[in-house]
């Protein structure tokens, strides 16, 4: 009994840390999720392109993802749970930037800003996440994500029922979100770094510690096709985030506000897809989830193209569901293959996030220039047969993580 004890004891003092990061996950998100919602009002004010839209996704999304491998490694050795409040600060001073730009020039500055932030926040969060798990290290990654995918959700419904009436301005109002990240995050580091004082150290043995147990041509295959996999998974994303609003104006001749409220479903499908994706990664095993989450959206992307409007979001929905609850599964796989370097991996793999759907946006943007918005959903729809790539990932050994 004394045996399984601390056990308990540090997975319930670990738990107001898990809360308090996806909280600081939805608020920093929330933040980021507002650029691609304002590109119908940006789109008509400057008189841009689709090219041009997708430029400004690329903009945020690759500044978003060059740091975050760095990031990550240095705070594996030298671990700056403090370092989310300086990114924040990044992400408020774009915010602002985003709410007074005079210029398309100004509108990229500013979205940069805003990706640097999210390059600080994401890697240090996500291993204080793995190391405030408990032992149970999709369930974590879930609580953690859950927070951020219902956050990058809300920025269509603040899009349509504030920012569309009250004009590009109202961006600034949503300082106060970023103040409240601040404040929490200064918090949740304290509390953090209190809570890994209390922890016991675990003793060394034989054969453990931070080596990986697979050949380094094995770990080194499994991670690029894991890359490739979300590359497949976000680019279908990005299609969506960027474009989503102006398929449905085109298509089916519906308001601005109507496609923001269509978003949002879309958006907010991948919150519980993040939270199951964990959960269910536990149990089942990493490589059931990532065949499932990718493949199996592939009848429902091929559909969607066909389907009318009521369809349309009822399609979108599930398969957001299905695709979202991948990320959770492909990160903690990789952790499992690079013990050690958890903090590098969020950083890599938050930073792929961004960087490959950022450079999806930019490639569909030009192709829908060229061939049609509605051509580019017929298009996207056979990515998901990439998934078939997770055929050739060794399986995991199931149970390290319990």
């Amino acid at each position: 009994m004394s045996q399984n004890t601390p056990p308990s004891l540090a997975q319930r003092a670990a738990m107001p840390v898990l809360i308090a990061l996806s909280a600081t996950h939805l608020l920093n998100d929330m933040i980021q999720s507002l650029i691609p919602a304002i590109y119908p009002i940006i789109k008509d004010a400057y008189a841009l392109d689709f090219r041009q839209i997708g430029l400004i996704t690329l903009v945020f999304q690759i500044t978003a993802s060059l740091l975050q491998p760095v990031v990550g490694y240095y705070t594996d050795r030298r671990p700056m749970p403090y370092s989310m409040v300086l990114g924040m600060g990044f992400t408020l001073a774009g915010l602002i930037g985003l709410a007074y730009a005079s210029s398309y020039s100004l509108l990229l500055a500013s979205a940069a800003c805003v990706g640097l932030g999210s390059s600080i926040f994401h890697p240090e969060a996500t291993r204080m996440a793995r190391n405030a798990s408990g032992g149970q290290h999709g369930l974590a990654q879930g609580i953690f994500q859950v927070g951020g995918q219902a956050g990058g959700a809300m920025g269509p419904l603040l899009a349509a029922f504030v920012i569309v009436p009250r004009g590009q301005g109202s961006l600034a109002w949503f300082s106060a979100a970023a103040l409240l990240a601040m404040i929490l995050m200064i918090w949740t580091a304290g509390r953090y770094a209190a809570f890994q004082r209390q922890q016991p150290k675990p003793k060394a043995k034989p054969g453990t510690g931070t080596k990986s147990l697979y050949p380094p041509a094995t770990v080194a295959i499994s991670i690029t096709i894991l890359v490739v996999l979300l590359f497949s998974k976000n680019a279908y994303t990005a299609s969506f985030s960027s474009f989503y609003t102006f398929y449905l104006i085109e298509r089916f001749d519906i308001s601005v506000q109507a496609s923001q409220v269509m978003l949002f479903l879309f958006l907010g499908a991948s919150a519980l897809g993040a939270l199951g994706g964990g959960i269910l990664g536990d149990r089942f095993g990493r490589n059931k989830i990532i065949w499932f989450s990718i493949l199996g959206a592939l009848p429902f992307t091929l559909a969607l193209p066909f389907a009318n409007l009521f369809w349309t979001g009822v399609l979108t929905v599930v398969i957001n569901l299905i695709m979202s609850s991948a990320f959770a599964a492909i990160l903690i796989y990789a952790m499992e293959l690079l013990p050690g370097r958890i903090g590098m991996i969020g950083g890599l793999f938050y930073g792929l996030s961004f960087g490959l759907g950022g450079l999806a946006a930019a490639i569909l943007g030009e192709v829908a220039d060229r061939i049609g918005i509605e051509a580019v959903y017929q298009a996207c729809a056979f990515l998901p047969l990439i998934g078939l790539l997770a055929w050739f990932l060794p399986r995991i050994q199931e149970g390290r993580a319990r």
